[in-house]
C-alpha cells in the first residue's frame, strides 16, 4: 500500500479521533515537500551546480530551480543575483513516492540513525530536517558522485499546531527519536 492510500484509509480516521475533528476537510495533510541543496563551492567551478542539480533529478524525479542570492555578502565572496544552489517542491504523487523512498529506504541507511529530531517543527506545523549527505538514496552511485552534499527537507502541512503537524508525519512513518 503506498503512503496516499495508507493516509486516506488509515491516518484520516486515526487523526479525526484523536483531535475530534467534524468534517474530514480539518483533518492536517501533507501539502508540498521542498528539497534545497545550497552549493557553496559554485564560486570555485561552474560544474559543481550542474551535478547538485543532477544529483537532485535522480533523487525525486523532478528538475531544479536554481536559486539566487537576494543580497551580497562580502565574507562569504556573494554577488546578489549569482547562483548559489537549486531547489524542487514536490506536490501530489510525487511527494508521496519521495516521501516514502526517504522514510523506508534512505533514512535507515544513514550511519547510527536513531530518528529525526522532534524538536524541528516552526510553529505553524511545518517541519524541516537536514540530510548530511545525499549518497543515502539508492538513486546516487558511490562513483559517480564529485563531493559530498547536503540538503534541507520540509514538509508543509495543513496542520494548524506543531502537535497536530508531529502526530500526521508520525503515522506517516517518519521516525521521531525519543528525545
Amino acid at each position: 500500500m503506498n503512503l496516499k492510500e495508507k493516509y486516506k484509509s488509515e491516518v484520516v480516521p486515526a487523526l479525526k479521533e484523536k483531535f475530534g475533528y467534524k468534517s474530514v476537510m480539518q483533518v492536517p495533510k501533507l501539502e508540498k515537500i521542498v528539497i534545497n541543496m545550497g552549493v557553496s563551492d559554485v564560486k570555485e567551478s561552474s560544474k559543481a551546480l550542474d551535478s547538485a542539480m543532477g544529483d537532485l533529478t535522480l533523487i525525486t524525479g523532478q528538475k531544479p530551480v536554481v536559486t539566487k542570492a537576494k543580497k551580497s555578502i562580502a565574507a562569504f565572496k556573494v554577488r546578489e543575483g549569482m547562483n548559489i544552489g537549486c531547489k524542487v517542491t514536490l506536490r501530489a504523487d510525487k511527494m508521496y513516492d519521495f516521501a516514502t523512498k526517504l522514510f523506508n529506504v534512505a533514512l535507515p541507511r544513514v550511519r547510527d540513525f536513531k530518528g529525526v529530531n522532534p524538536k524541528s517543527f516552526d510553529g505553524r506545523g511545518n517541519y524541516s530536517m537536514g540530510v548530511k549527505e545525499q549518497m543515502i538514496f539508492p538513486e546516487i552511485e558511490y562513483d559517480k558522485i564529485d563531493k559530498v552534499r547536503g540538503m534541507d527537507i520540509i514538509f508543509v502541512t495543513t496542520a494548524k499546531t506543531d502537535e497536530e503537524a508531529k502526530a500526521l508525519l508520525e503515522m506517516l512513518g517518519l521516525p521521531f527519536s525519543e528525545r
